[in-house]
């Protein structure tokens, strides 16, 4: 496993996640920590082929989680790791079932860094916004280790 870039405003919060990691087997000098998306977008422009998984919040100064998002995916693309043809994709919501276009970007297929946001903002609309963007995962703040861990096994991190 590579680096973890933890990205998250809150110290308090980098820091529960980075407790909540340790509980799971990482250690310290597994994590990189980045307090808003313009800190951390230099730090993947630093360290990307070093880092494999991005742990990120949405609402934050200078640059949101959301925008990091796009661009670290837009940098996989660019870089030829990722592709960029669009599919439909069907996404069950409220009991509903809705069709959407999504970036193939071959994430299905262990591609790209994993990214799983973990944020206040719960609501169908970010959470789907998010998916169409090439989030991996969506955790809900507050969360708990097993939250994670659950996640992180999903990915096949763990």
């Amino acid at each position: 496993m590579g680096k973890i870039l933890i990205v998250d405003d809150s110290s308090t919060m980098r820091r529960i996640i980075k407790n909540v990691l340790k509980k799971l087997g990482f250690k310290q000098e597994d994590f990189l920590e980045a307090e808003n998306g313009r800190v951390a977008l230099d730090i993947w422009n630093e360290q990307k082929d070093n880092i494999d998984l991005i742990l990120l919040d949405w609402n934050m100064p200078e640059m949101n989680g959301y925008d990091f998002l796009k661009a670290v995916r837009a940098d996989e693309i660019k870089r030829g790791i990722l592709g960029s043809k669009t599919e439909k994709i069907k996404i069950k919501s409220g009991g509903k079932v809705r069709e959407m276009s999504k970036f193939i970007y071959g994430i299905k297929k262990g591609k790209g860094v994993k990214i799983i946001m973990v944020t206040t903002e719960g609501g169908k609309a970010e959470v789907l916004k998010a998916v169409q963007a090439g989030v991996n995962s969506y955790i809900v703040k507050p969360f708990n280790e097993e939250k994670i861990r659950e996640k992180l096994e999903s990915l096949k991190i763990l």
